[in-house]
């Protein structure tokens, strides 16, 4: 199985590609979206990596292929600016699921 990466910007593919991962530069919701039906129709993808920015500007194209699909694993990760999350957001999703203060 590869991975593919579907990305926001050159930068992320540049270093994936050094790596070993193929992958694509998109920017439309539309772009996006077609990608995606690409990458989860080739048999061969197994893990499809969107940068975190797909995730919070098109979270209802992400999450319906998250939901109605178990392969492809979609895993979103950090572009070169870094994540777009809260320093302690592992702490505060801790905290939300247990219910105790740590």
């Amino acid at each position: 199985m590869n991975m593919y990466l579907i990305s926001d910007n050159v930068d992320t593919l540049t270093g994936m590609r050094l790596a070993g991962v193929e992958g694509v530069v998109v920017h439309e919701r539309d772009e996006l979206r077609s990608e995606l039906e690409k990458a989860v129709a080739d048999k061969t993808i197994g893990i499809i990596l969107l940068t975190e920015k797909f995730g919070r500007e098109f979270p209802d194209i992400v999450d319906d292929v998250k939901l109605k699909r178990k392969l492809p694993l979609i895993i979103e990760i950090p572009d070169r600016h870094g994540t777009g999350r809260k320093p302690d957001f592992i702490t505060s999703y801790i905290n939300e699921a247990i219910g105790l203060k740590l």
